[in-house]
């Protein structure tokens, strides 16, 4: 992932995210329109074959950028939790397996 910044004033900051496509940016402007400092949030990508969205981040108060660095904390703990669980659903899984065939 190569982050671009094109476009940055107090409350706008317009950025390109290089190499990647719907599927994190929807994450990112969903959990960036959790925010209540975030007035608006959107992405598009120009060109389906080239994979450079561009972000748009608009808060009402407070620093764009600071909304994108909570929003990339937040989703960084979400993943810690997707992982932990789904680690104990295999395990459970792999016990109950065990449990069945003996």
């Amino acid at each position: 992932m190569k982050l671009k910044i094109v476009r940055e004033t107090e409350h706008e900051l317009e950025f390109i995210l290089e190499g990647e496509d719907h599927t994190f940016c929807n994450l990112l402007i969903n959990i960036l329109l959790e925010d209540p400092a975030v007035e608006f949030s959107a992405y598009k990508i120009p060109h389906p074959l080239i994979r450079k969205p561009i972000v748009y981040v608009k808060t009402k108060e407070g620093s764009p950028r600071e909304a994108v660095i909570r929003a990339c904390d937040k989703i960084e703990e979400l993943m810690r939790v997707l992982r932990d669980r789904f680690k104990e659903a295999v395990s459970k899984y792999e016990s109950s397996s065990v449990q069945r065939t003996s």
